[in-house]
């Protein structure tokens, strides 16, 4: 073990103890939102405690749009009100989610000092009157957040209402990067470290002779503002890193305080479902517990696949560890040109799926929907309409039944498969001056997400560098950038007996956006067994025949969006093209590899033909459902640990489904006489079973 693998286990030990003590003190899935006292008086912060109990609420969010409030000038600290709001929600049994109100600077800060205000790669500075009105690397605002953070903590510290720190907002919700003058000395510095001062190791990993574009000293370098054609395009992955780590940063300043003053509090930060800019797997290790908000569109023809895939991404990037569903809608948001209400269920259906991933919290933006501001058409756990409305009776049904299965809490998720995400890849993939810009991460993460979904197959969502000895089967979704480091890794963990399947356009750049040299994708070829050319990406609407081969004989489907001219050296094809010019070219493989077996598929085929490909994939594997045979659209999850098994069936379909159970399950939120043989699952419906022997 190396000695910053050694440092990072311990990190990741102290913080899941710390974390401990928040999932203690709760006793059980926690249940909330975000709550804005200050946009209400009195009278209605009282009637908001007394419906919190009714609802079940025991855990809400406060404080996170709330500096003016509580520095309305440079250094006139006015902590009263919310000292009136932390003794109530105390007196009420309720644990406060304290924020470091940092997400939005007050206006005194952007009058004072507008060197703060965020400017776009083109130039234009963006000013105060909406939020995250602040550049990562801005000093200043460094320096008055972190006064306040001093201040807060102090305060605060040992305040029975306070369960967990809040730091921030949805980092790089708004503003994933910066490009204004202190923004490029702060990547020039940045450099500097990476490259220990070296500016000609800069040149060779950015490539700088192409263009005529090499560096005689750190000190010429901007950031990658508008040019006239494409910027360079190692320079743009460097400043996606770069602005990874600025706003890392801003949250590692205020959390450094918050455990210097407070280190038995428990600290996170709220991930925003879908956002590139900031890598959750290089963030995770610094939490304590982590957070994510989810807003899928009921719009959408599956929306609950993203979510899902969001979801093992967060399991997955603390080692399965208990996470918390920060925000999600009660119905409709306000953000989208067209806002959708979730239809009766749906609410309930989709605050189970976070549980059935291993959420053992849930909780909604915001308790009560605004009167005013921005997001007042943003739905509300008690919504305009008052508590006599659909929405509010959901959420306090809801409330009542997570709260009647407080062991649900502390039990685990477990799956035999693994599929690869990493950040650095996501960003180096969508850059410009590709062969098609159609190849992008979520929905190549969707196309193999999908079909596993569909079969059952639970799946946890890792970066390369992961621990794969432990998974049945690896997939690899369009894994473009790859080190050689994890090229090995993956490659050991087929000749050690792991079953792989990667994708196209994988094994493509190293860390540098430079090709690997000698035939693509050249740092997997010997363990796939195939060698490649060149790309042939499609045209739009352009389809191309395929049909099963060996195992696979008699399926035949479509394949869209890229080819490659494959050469096989030593892999056998499974599919194969059906087209003229391309009738029996490799269009899937499958090549036995030490005691284990790759396949690679050097096209996007069509969503059955997939599940077919996966399916014999999983299969040989020994890869099973956690239930057998059940119907199209039907998710089974088993939560397990400590003597405990529950077993959460959801229905995606608006018509209702039979599922047939094996072993002895006995219903959880409803009365039964004993175990059941199978279920009924309404539109939309969840069912929650327990294990009748441990």
């Amino acid at each position: 073990m190396t000695a910053s693998t050694a440092a990072s286990t311990a990190a990741s030990t102290t913080a899941a103890s710390t974390a401990g003590r928040l999932w203690s003190r709760l006793g059980g899935v926690a249940f909330g939102g975000d709550y804005n006292p200050e946009q209400w008086p009195a009278e209605t912060r009282a009637e908001d405690l007394r419906l919190m109990g009714a609802a079940g609420v025991n855990l809400v969010t406060i404080g996170v749009f709330a500096w003016a409030r509580v520095e309305p000038a440079r250094d006139a600290y006015d902590f009263s009100f919310f000292d009136r709001v932390m003794d109530d929600l105390h007196a009420h049994g309720i644990t406060a989610d304290l924020a470091t109100m940092t997400a939005s600077p007050p206006p005194w800060l952007a009058h004072e000092h507008p060197e703060i205000l965020p400017v776009t790669a083109e130039g234009t500075v963006l000013g105060p009157g909406g939020r995250q009105h602040f550049c990562p690397s801005s000093p200043v605002y460094r320096e008055r957040a972190a006064a306040l953070v001093e201040r807060l903590a102090a305060h605060y510290r040992g305040h029975p209402a306070l369960g967990l720190w809040h730091v921030g907002n949805e980092y790089g919700c708004h503003i994933p990067a910066c490009y204004c003058d202190v923004s490029a000395a702060d990547f020039r510095r940045w450099l500097r470290e990476r490259y220990a001062g070296d500016i000609d190791a800069l040149n060779d990993a950015w490539s700088t002779d192409f263009w005529s574009q090499r560096y005689a000293t750190f000190d010429h370098i901007r950031p990658p503002r508008v040019a006239p054609t494409y910027p360079n395009p190692a320079q743009q992955l460097d400043y996606l890193r770069f602005g990874n780590e600025a706003l890392r940063g801003c949250f590692e300043t205020e959390a450094a305080i918050l455990r210097r003053v407070t280190p038995e509090v428990p600290i996170t930060t709220n991930f925003l479902l879908g956002l590139k800019a900031v890598d959750v797997f290089d963030w995770a290790p610094r939490l304590d517990v982590v957070a994510v908000d989810s807003y899928p569109d009921p719009h959408d023809e599956r929306p609950h696949l993203y979510p899902g895939l969001t979801y093992d991404t967060m399991r997955g990037s603390r080692g399965g560890e208990p996470w918390i569903l920060m925000e999600q809608a009660p119905s409709a948001v306000n953000w989208r040109s067209r806002n959708a209400v979730k239809e009766p269920g749906r609410m309930r259906l989709w605050s189970w799926q976070a549980v059935a991933h291993g959420a053992d919290a849930v909780l909604y933006f915001q308790w009560r929907q605004s009167r005013g501001g921005a997001e007042k058409f943003h739905s509300g756990m008690v919504p305009h309409a008052g508590t006599d409305s659909r929405v509010h009776r959901e959420i306090t049904e809801l409330g009542r039944e997570l709260a009647a299965l407080p062991d649900l809490a502390g039990t685990r998720v477990r799956n035999q498969v693994a599929l690869l995400l990493d950040w650095n890849s996501w960003w180096a993939l969508e850059l410009d001056s590709h062969p098609s810009d159609a190849v992008r991460q979520k929905d190549r993460l969707l196309d193999h997400y999908g079909p596993l979904f569909d079969l059952g197959a639970g799946v946890d969502v890792v970066p390369p560098s992961a621990d794969l000895s432990g998974y049945s089967l690896v997939v690899v979704p369009n894994l473009y950038l790859l080190r050689e480091e994890d090229a090995e890794r993956i490659t050991s963990y087929v000749r050690g007996g792991g079953a792989l399947v990667v994708s196209f356009f994988s094994g493509i750049v190293d860390e540098h956006d430079r090709v690997h040299l000698g035939g693509y994708p050249a740092p997997l070829r010997e363990v796939l067994g195939v060698r490649a050319e060149e790309f042939c990406p499609a045209a739009e609407h352009e389809t191309f025949p395929v049909r099963g081969h060996g195992a696979l004989d008699g399926v035949a489907g479509v394949a869209d969006l890229w080819r490659e001219d494959l050469r096989l050296t030593g892999a056998e094809a499974e599919l194969v093209f059906d087209a003229p010019g391309w009738s029996g070219r490799p269009a899937a493989t499958r090549h036995a590899y030490g005691s284990g077996v790759a396949r690679y598929l050097p096209t996007r085929v069509d969503e059955a033909t997939m599940r077919a490909l996966l399916g014999r994939a999983l299969a040989e594997a020994g890869v099973r459902p956690v239930v057998e045979g059940l119907p199209a659209g039907v998710q089974a999850s088993l939560r397990t640990g400590a003597g405990r098994s529950f077993l959460i069936l959801l229905n995606h379909t608006d018509g209702k489904q039979d599922v047939t159970l094996d072993g002895d399950w006995t219903p959880a939120l409803e009365p039964a006489d004993g175990p059941v043989r199978a279920v009924t699952l309404p539109p939309w419906g969840v069912t929650v079973l327990r294990a009748t022997t441990p």
